[in-house]
């Protein structure tokens, strides 16, 4: 453990030498002159002068060693088809791209908005963005029109590249009528839309404005289009995250800071190498799409699988399949898509092949101690928990087998990783809290390279947001609860608006959450904190069985919501009893894999649940319902 420390140490105290060291790691076309500008706190400027290029280090610099070589590994269980694209075949697509929209008029600092499933043109458009100096911003494809609109009229982007529709479990879902409707009901309208037609569903063209990729594609296919060198802080891209005030926030990220971080990234945190295969499961619509789907892999000579399709069809050992045939050395997905994997036949689970699987890396919510045992233990793998947000762009918190192999603890993400100052600070005194002490997550300014510049359009929200948390110290905020133990691992509590008030007792709901799923009846559960009269606020749980049919006896329901509520005193004392549980057969969660807290709160106090347009499956509420 002593080695990674001192890597921190090296990272956090001698911060330009570490970077300078780093930044070799990208091709520079113009050397940088400064290494870090924090002459405007809490901004920072990363590899000041130098410039460089995203998709040139992603895709031609390969050329030469891997033209041959798989780069982009296409995946679709939803139709049934998989496409191997070598690194000369990635630059010959991305080209072709990029002249696309080079006719189309975009230039460096246009916008271009992608609203795309997981299709290979997704990738081949963000990399043309990249290449041509244009700023892409992908929006996840579950999203509905006004959520569309939002990010168009923020954006304000000259095209807008998107498709008749996208696939999800068997059935299509149309994109295109989604898409004029954001258009119709947004200021701003693009000049152009590319359509990618898969022939899924049945697609309108608005005279003037749209044009199908097929024939632009055949137009270009031989195109060698220049790329333009950027500046390292000029904008790569904006993506949306949500914002307490409704409004989304446009994320911005920058380009030589960006790729030097994705780069040290893939060696000391995800243990790869030029021509490994890495597999991430999530969506380019997210960060993790973005940073390890697109960049991080390509731009460190991986090749990187792109997966359509859910965890279980055609059934629950798809993932793993997908390991076998392309001999992937490290897997990244989500703990909920582990969680659902539980409830399936765990025979799966020793199907394949994964000689090639080196270990698999779960983020985007917390990793519950069990089921992070439970894959490590049916999988004979290890299993590294990293934490870390859209606005960091890559990891605060993880363990780092590229600089040296330490034990993990399970429900812990281990330790802060190199770049960040990370601390956790008492947010009423904005102090540093000391071991076993509960506060804010935080990350002592600068951010390192990599992690979001500023708002789009809006450095004022940028400084208000994240860095006015805590009492006379400007320091970002996570808003996610923590602590670090005696021996330095570091614990995620849960969101500090998921943080309950019962009596005066501020309780993690996330704490309370993992004594239920300790209860072997329990696949999984939400805790919420519903207003009470009395106390403030009180514990409402809602757990999903592995075996339902355990209700069907008389007086079952009573006796296990019993048991469960003694196993909650048992770890956390009476206070953290939750008023009821109510057992339901599935959970409301985004598309994503995200619990909707906040709609079941609302169900549990008589509100309406507002905005539900990223629901996976709109009758899980309705069991909220009914249970209540």
């Amino acid at each position: 453990m002593q080695k990674v420390r001192e890597f921190h140490r090296q990272s956090i105290q001698n911060r330009e030498a570490f970077w300078a060291h780093e930044a070799q790691r990208i091709h520079w076309e113009t050397p940088f002159t400064q290494v870090l500008d924090y002459s405007r706190p809490p901004f920072a400027r990363w590899f000041v002068g130098g410039r460089t290029n995203l998709c040139y280090n992603a895709v031609d610099r390969w050329l030469d060693t891997q033209g041959d070589q798989p780069a982009l590994i296409w995946v679709s269980t939803e139709v049934d088809q998989e496409i191997v694209y070598t690194r000369a075949d990635l630059a010959r697509e991305v080209n072709a791209a990029a002249a696309t929209l080079r006719e189309l008029g975009v230039v460096q600092g246009d916008r271009v908005l992608i609203y795309l499933p997981m299709i290979p043109q997704a990738a081949f458009f963000m990399l043309a963005c990249a290449r041509l100096g244009a700023i892409h911003s992908v929006v996840f494809g579950g999203f509905a029109a006004h959520n569309l609109a939002q990010r168009i009229d923020d954006a304000r982007p000259r095209v807008i590249v998107s498709t008749d529709a996208g696939s999800r479990g068997g059935r299509p879902i149309a994109y295109k009528p989604l898409l004029d409707q954001a258009i119709a009901q947004s200021s701003h309208a693009p000049e152009r839309v590319v359509l990618v037609n898969r022939g899924l569903a049945p697609m309108e063209l608005t005279a003037g404005r749209d044009l199908e990729y097929a024939s632009l594609r055949a137009r270009h296919l031989d195109a060698q289009v220049p790329v333009v060198w950027l500046e390292s802080n000029e904008p790569s891209y904006i993506l949306y995250t949500s914002g307490t005030t409704g409004n989304p926030k446009g994320v911005q990220r920058d380009v030589g800071g960006y790729a030097v971080a994705l780069c040290a990234s893939m060696e000391y945190i995800y243990g790869g190498k030029p021509g490994d295969v890495y597999f991430s499961s999530s969506d380019v619509g997210w960060v993790v799409g973005h940073s390890y789907v697109v960049y991080g892999p390509l731009l460190n000579g991986q090749a990187t699988v792109m997966y359509e399709g859910t965890p279980v069809r055609p059934d629950a050992a798809i993932l793993w399949r997908i390991v076998e045939d392309h001999r992937v050395n490290a897997l990244f997905s989500a703990p909920t898509a582990i969680r659902v994997l539980k409830k399936h036949d765990p025979a799966l689970l020793s199907r394949h092949d994964l000689s090639s699987l080196d270990r698999i890396y779960l983020a985007g919510e917390p990793l519950d101690e069990l089921t992070g045992q439970w894959l490590s233990e049916a999988l004979g793998k290890p299993v590294i928990d990293n934490y870390w947000q859209t606005e960091t762009g890559w990891p605060i918190l993880s363990a780092q087998p590229g600089v040296e192999e330490v034990p993990t603890r399970f429900g812990s993400p281990s330790f802060p990783v190199y770049g960040y100052d990370a601390r956790v600070i008492d947010e009423a005194t904005g102090q540093d809290c000391g071991p076993g002490q509960k506060g804010v997550v935080a990350v002592e300014p600068p951010l390192p390279p990599g992690a979001m510049s500023t708002i789009w359009g809006d450095d004022e929200r940028f400084v208000r947001t994240y860095f006015q948390s805590f009492p006379g110290r400007l320091c970002y905020s996570t808003s996610d609860w923590g602590l670090v133990d005696k021996d330095g691992y570091w614990y995620i509590l849960g969101r500090t608006d998921d943080v309950i008030n019962v009596a005066g007792h501020r309780l993690g709901t996330r704490e309370i959450e993992e004594s239920v799923n300790t209860h072997p009846a329990v696949a999984e559960s939400a805790v919420v904190g519903v207003a009470d009269q009395l106390k403030g606020q009180e514990a409402m749980a809602f757990a999903v069985l592995r075996n339902p049919a355990a209700l069907d006896e008389t007086g079952a329901r009573d006796r296990l919501e019993a048991e469960i509520k003694r196993v909650i005193e048992q770890r956390n004392g009476a206070v953290a009893r939750p008023a009821r549980i109510l057992f339901v057969n599935s959970l409301p969660k985004t598309r994503s894999g995200k619990v909707l807290r906040r709609a079941i709160v609302a169900l549990c106090e008589g509100r309406d649940p507002g905005d539900l347009t990223t629901i996976e499956d709109p009758g899980a509420l309705d069991q909220i319902r009914a249970a209540l």
